[in-house]
């Protein structure tokens, strides 16, 4: 039988090389980049228009903003925003440190501040402190490196050192999350002392007199503790029985810490939870029990998450406005880099007591 075998090309034959062991594939070269004058040319307009869009769109009619980016996209144009920053000595970057990005209370400030900054033109870097102090300081100084234009912190607690390096900076500064005389530069939040202060009036107002709390071990709950120890001690009752548990706490915490309540108060005849995740732990512990809420046990939660509505019984909670916080602290941010002048360096957006069948 006849051997086959495979015809080759002379051209293709001469061309041939071995490959050398161990050699990268050749890679065909990319595409030429589009440049500003191709999305220039592409949308209509002039390339100065082009570079507000990418520098500053708040500057930019939205029919033209919208023109541009259109073009932007079709050519897969990738704008070279560090040149960018260092004719406008702006990075055009926002810092947002929270203590967790577990729980979605924080991520709805991150989505407020996101949402109003975006359209300007700014973008958010985002760091977790994990409730250490120490912590956030170190982002601080990272994101500090990074030339960030402004920085936008939970809280009012800090290293003692963090005042007078930011003060040094002259960046804006926006704490959240709480109220103080003395913010570092601009504050935006509501009142955790007088968040629990109204917690417990309101379930000394339903007829309860021995009341417990459960919260975590950082300054945020540790005021709201201290609130509602004061109202309750301002009515006459007894004093407030407490567990702290270690942070961020979560809800599997929370059927032990309501044992330990119990065991510490056995007359116990209402909860306040530093957050409603907590809440809801104790009420599905109250409901492995046999105890009944609230006939037995009132159960009162913090931040209205949406948990709070789809329990059953639904929990009561102390409504705050977490969302409006970052937009709040956004337009502040923006008011200053923009050099609107400042009528006031705090905003207390307050709260709201949201009754619901737990209590």
């Amino acid at each position: 039988m006849p051997t086959v075998r495979p015809v080759l090309k002379s051209a293709a034959k001469a061309s041939a090389k071995p490959a050398r062991l161990g050699a990268r594939p050749r890679v065909a070269a990319p595409a030429q980049a589009a440049r500003m004058q191709d999305v220039a040319r592409t949308a209509g307009v002039s390339l100065v228009t082009v570079s507000r869009v990418v520098n500053q769109p708040e500057k930019v009619a939205p029919a033209t903003l919208q023109v541009v980016r259109d073009a932007i996209r079709q050519l897969r144009f990738v704008p070279n925003l560090t040149a960018g920053s260092l004719a406008s000595r702006r990075s055009r970057i926002i810092a947002v440190i929270v203590p967790t990005i577990a729980n979605s209370i924080f991520a709805d400030t991150v989505e407020g501040l996101s949402q109003h900054l975006e359209p300007a033109g700014y973008q958010l870097l985002l760091g977790q402190s994990n409730y250490d102090l120490d912590e956030e300081a170190r982002l601080v100084e990272t994101f500090l490196g990074r030339r960030v234009d402004g920085l936008v912190l939970t809280g009012i607690d800090h290293v003692k050192s963090l005042r007078a390096r930011l003060h040094a900076v002259a960046i804006p500064v926006i704490e959240t999350w709480d109220m103080t005389h003395r913010p570092i530069d601009q504050l935006v939040g509501f009142s955790n002392l007088e968040a629990g202060a109204a917690a417990a009036r309101y379930l000394i107002q339903k007829g309860h007199q021995y009341l417990g709390y459960i919260g975590g071990t950082e300054a945020r709950s540790a005021r709201r503790l201290e609130g509602f120890r004061l109202a309750a001690r301002l009515a006459g009752l007894p004093d407030i029985t407490a567990v702290d548990l270690t942070v961020p706490s979560v809800i599997r915490d929370a059927g032990q810490a309501l044992i330990g309540l119990r065991s510490q108060q056995p007359r116990l005849q209402a909860i306040f939870c530093a957050n409603d995740m907590l809440a809801a732990g104790v009420l599905f512990e109250c409901q492995r029990q046999g105890w009944k809420v609230p006939e037995q046990l009132a159960i009162m939660g913090f931040a209205d998450l949406p948990i709070a509505a789809a329990t059953e019984p639904a929990l009561s909670s102390v409504q705050i406005f977490s969302r409006e916080i970052g937009a709040r602290a956004a337009q502040m941010l923006l008011d200053r880099l923009n050099r609107v002048a400042v009528t006031d360096d705090s905003l207390d957006l307050g709260f709201k007591i949201v009754e619901r069948g737990s209590t």
